[in-house]
């Protein structure tokens, strides 16, 4: 092999395939089509769904129970991750949480259930706060800031609607 046919037939920009141009074209008669059947045919179109006649997989699935759209996703953090995670006297906002990858992911609200052990004084904030990890936070001389939701559910219902 020579140095100068490394780049031979190497072309910057593929030219375009000119279809129904004759048979000089390369794509003549059946202009890339092939014979006969559904996509050979002018105006030709399918659904997405659609997998050559056999049952469509959303038909061939079971379908179970119920997927509520509207619920509220919420975050579960435990104590003694906020334990490991803070410092004493710290302030623990949903920035916070996220910053130091604590709460990951999209929701709409953060609870704190009361697992684990809480040695440090911290002011918490969140949505919502489990009864055992309400009296851990304020045993240890800590402060439960319990917040707002961002959406309420009827908002949440309005903003859907605004997608569609």
């Amino acid at each position: 092999m020579n140095l100068n046919d490394v780049h031979r037939g190497i072309q910057k920009f593929r030219k375009r395939k000119r279809i129904g141009r004759g048979p000089g074209s390369g794509h003549g008669k059946t202009s890339g089509r092939g014979h006969k059947g559904h996509k050979s045919r002018s105006g030709y179109s399918r659904k997405p769904s659609f997998q050559g006649g056999a049952m469509p997989m959303f038909r061939r699935i079971p379908k179970r129970g119920f997927n509520n759209r509207w619920a509220v996703t919420v975050f579960a953090v435990n104590i003694g991750k906020l334990n490991d995670h803070f410092d004493d006297g710290a302030d623990v906002t949903l920035e916070s949480m996220a910053a130091k990858d604590v709460a990951k992911g999209s929701f709409d609200e953060v609870k704190v259930l009361g697992d684990g052990e809480l040695t440090k004084k911290l002011n918490v904030h969140a949505h919502r706060f489990s009864k055992s990890a309400e009296e851990k936070i304020l045993a240890a001389g800590g402060t439960v800031n319990k917040l707002v939701a961002k959406r309420t559910p009827a908002e949440r219902v309005a903003s859907l609607k605004a997608e569609k």
